[in-house]
């Protein structure tokens, strides 16, 4: 009896063991949703459970309102030329998308009544300018991304929700290095922390070094930080994640050689100042990258030759899935998934 009653507590003290290292966890899979849609689905914006928005080329925006189980198509009209990659959401109702490309091709439309309409409420001009990603500190002020105009990056502001834009001075940027800029893969080039505050970071590639930009006053100043993640021509990071102002992770690789990409991932603990590759990285090119909440160690990583989960702040990463996706985004716990030929998915 004494022999049996130590078997099952040690049997229990294996089974706590492997739950907080994540081994005895249940593995997260995803859903797939049918969207009705062809389109590739780079943007992708969770609100809830129950509301997320995607979009992508085609002039295509998504939204459901139901959990995923009826999409609808619901972007700007004459827009079918565009290719949207990248959106942010508020709620069911309020959301901002980018176009992006060379000159014109970069614009952001905005609605306010659940893309029953929409406002162009930015027209790029400069052929020189190449917008990639938009972020949000709040629901007011937001950010916007151009890859270098005359040697540094070109940042846009808006301080009314996305209905007016202004180019930002340059004299706080630094000068950005030959050959760098960003990836318009998922929209999180571009990302604020999850709390609401004065943080922004951007991610690149590109040049000589793969880099993450700091800012901590709303965007007039930033700061670089070489990191680990090997950069090239087509190779560097795809997707940053905070979740907080100091924990933040960045994934990537090179989208040309999809199966293969060493040291692709890293973490920071320090605002984005200093970087560690992963332990156990995906090993392969991942182009998005999101905390599960603003609490806990959980994050997930996709790309076109499958998911990984981390349960330890992106320090491991494990296969989950096999299946393409471009982006994923997570609100209060509810996950999504989004990429080619109209594949969404919601986490089960």
């Amino acid at each position: 009896m004494r022999l049996r009653r130590m078997s099952i507590v040690l049997a229990m003290a294996l089974v706590t063991v492997a739950t907080v290292s994540g081994f005895g966890r249940a593995q997260p899979s995803w859903k797939l949703l049918d969207s009705g849609s062809t389109a590739r689905l780079r943007g992708l914006a969770a609100v809830s459970d129950r509301v997320a928005w995607a979009s992508g080329t085609e002039g295509t925006v998504l939204r459901t309102v139901d959990g995923g189980r009826t999409w609808r198509q619901v972007g700007p009209p004459d827009t079918t030329g565009l290719q949207f990659r990248d959106i942010e959401a508020f709620d069911a109702w309020h959301a901002v998308v980018l176009a992006i490309g060379e000159g014109e091709l970069s614009r952001v439309y905005v609605t306010d009544d659940g893309g029953k309409s929409w406002t162009e409420t930015f027209h790029n001009t400069d052929p020189a300018a190449f917008y990639d990603c938009v972020a949000f500190f709040d629901r007011r002020h937001g950010l916007a991304l151009s890859d270098p105009v005359d040697g540094r990056f070109r940042m846009l502001a808006t301080q009314d929700g996305g209905r007016h834009w202004a180019v930002q001075p340059t004299d706080g940027m630094p000068p950005a290095l030959a050959g760098e800029f960003a990836f318009a893969a998922s929209g999180t080039c571009l990302v604020t922390a999850k709390r609401p505050g004065p943080d922004a970071w951007f991610a690149t590639g590109g040049g000589a070094a793969a880099r993450v930009f700091h800012s901590d006053d709303f965007g007039r100043h930033w700061s670089a930080s070489a990191t680990p993640i090997p950069s090239g021509a087509t190779a560097g990071i795809y997707s940053l994640a905070f979740q907080n102002r100091r924990h933040g992770i960045a994934v990537g690789g090179d989208f040309t050689a999809p199966t293969s990409a060493p040291d692709a991932a890293a973490t920071s603990r320090d605002g984005g100042r200093a970087w560690t590759v992963a332990k156990a990285a995906p090993g392969e090119f991942r182009s998005g990258a999101a905390w599960r909440s603003s609490r806990g160690d959980i994050a997930y990583a996709v790309g076109p030759t499958g998911s990984d989960v981390s349960y330890d702040g992106g320090r491991t990463w494990k296969r989950f899935d096999t299946g393409s996706f471009d982006a994923v985004a997570c609100a209060d716990g509810a996950c999504w998934a989004s990429g080619e030929a109209g594949r969404i998915a919601r986490l089960r």
